[in-house]
C-alpha cells in the first residue's frame, strides 16, 4: 500500500523526506557553534530550562572549542565509518539556541559549513524567541540556493507546563516563529516532549489539534527524561509522585494514538529517544537504539493495521 508520502511506510518518514527530496541518503551531523541561551545568561534566567542538558544528546567529536569546519571534517569522517551509504550531509546546530546572536556572527558561523562541498544545507536549532525578520531573511536568502531548516524547541502547547519547567517564553511566541519562518519559504521544525509534570495523557492527546495548526514542515517527539544535575532531576528526588513515565510499549501504543491524529503531511523525524545510561537520573528504557524503537514502532504499526493520519480530519 502506498501512503500519501509516496512510499509504504506507515508514517512520513525523515529519511523519505530526503530521499524524496535529495534522492540519496542524507546524514545529519551535530555541531556545536558555541551559543549560549537567554535562559542561561541571565537575559531571562541563569538556570535554564529545567529539564535541560545538553552533553546528554551530543557526540564526542561536537565541541565549541573546535572550528564549525573542524567538527564537520571529524562528522563526515566519523559517519562515512558507520553509515557508508550517505552521500551528502546537513549541519545540524544543535546545542542551546543558534540563532541567539547578532547577525554579523550568524553569517561568519553558518557560512563555514558551506566550504565542505559534502554539505548539502544545515539544520538550526534554536528557541521561539530567539529570533526576528533580519535573521529570517538572511536564512531565506540561503534557502534559494540551498537546504535550510529551522527547528525550534516548543516542548509543550501548555503556557502552565512552559512555566512550570521555565522555558521562557509561551506558545503564542511559538506560533508567531513558526508563522514568520514558514512565510519566508523556510523549512520549519519543532520539538515537544511527551510527559512534562502536569500533563496528563489526555492533555498530550489534545496538543496534537495545536501542533497540527502549526505552519510545520518537521516534527520531533521525545518522551520526557531526566538528567543527572538538572533541576526537574532534583524537583524528581524530592517529589517523585508529580511524576509519570512510560514503559517504553506502553509508550509507544500511545504514541501511536497521537500518530493516527497527526497532519500525513508532516515529516515525523524521531518520537522516542534514549540518552546515555551515565546521563540519567530516573526511570530508563535501558540500552536501546533508535534503530530498534523504530523498528518496534513499524511493528506495532502493522499489528494495529493503522498508520499516520488515518484519523486526522
Amino acid at each position: 500500500m502506498a501512503y500519501p508520502w509516496g512510499d509504504d511506510r506507515r508514517y512520513n518518514s525523515y529519511s523519505g523526506y530526503f530521499r524524496r527530496l535529495f534522492g540519496f541518503r542524507v546524514q545529519k551531523l551535530s555541531v556545536h557553534a558555541g551559543f549560549t541561551c537567554p535562559n542561561r545568561d541571565g537575559t531571562l534566567s541563569s538556570g535554564g530550562c529545567t529539564f535541560c542538558d545538553n552533553a546528554a544528546f551530543s557526540p564526542s567529536y561536537c565541541t565549541p572549542d573546535k572550528s564549525v569546519r573542524r567538527q564537520l571534517e571529524e562528522g563526515i569522517e566519523f559517519h562515512r565509518r558507520r553509515y557508508r551509504s550517505a552521500e551528502r550531509y546537513l549541519a545540524y546546530f544543535q546545542s542551546f539556541s543558534n540563532t541567539y546572536a547578532p547577525l554579523e556572527r550568524l553569517k561568519e558561523v553558518f557560512s563555514q559549513a558551506f566550504e565542505l562541498p559534502e554539505v548539502a544545507g544545515i539544520v538550526v536549532g534554536t528557541r521561539p524567541d530567539c529570533i526576528d525578520g533580519p535573521k529570517l531573511d538572511y536564512f531565506a536568502r540561503l534557502a534559494e540556493t540551498r537546504y535550510v531548516a529551522i527547528e525550534y524547541g516548543i516542548e509543550s502547547c501548555y503556557d502552565a507546563t512552559l512555566r512550570s519547567v521555565n522555558r521562557g517564553h509561551d506558545f503564542a511566541c511559538a506560533r508567531r516563529a513558526v508563522e514568520m519562518t514558514s512565510e519566508r519559504g523556510i523549512r520549519t521544525g519543532a520539538h515537544f516532549i511527551l510527559g512534562l509534570p502536569g500533563e496528563t495523557p489526555a492533555m498530550m492527546e489534545a496538543s496534537v489539534d495545536a501542533i497540527n495548526s502549526l505552519a510545520l514542515d518537521t516534527v520531533k517527539f521525545h518522551q520526557l527524561q531526566l538528567f543527572r544535575g538538572t533541576t526537574m532531576a532534583a524537583q524528581y528526588a524530592a517529589d517523585p509522585g508529580r511524576f509519570r513515565f512510560f514503559s517504553r510499549d506502553e509508550y509507544v501504543d500511545f504514541f501511536i494514538g497521537l500518530l493516527e491524529r497527526l497532519r500525513p503531511d508532516l515529516v515525523v523525524e524521531r518520537f522516542a529517544s534514549e540518552a546515555p545510561p551515565r546521563f540519567q537520573a530516573g526511570p530508563t528504557w535501558g540500552l536501546v537504539r533508535n534503530e530498534q524503537l523504530w523498528s518496534l514502532l513499524e511493528r506495532r504499526l502493522e499489528q494495529r493495521g493503522t498508520w499516520q493520519g488515518r484519523l486526522y480530519v
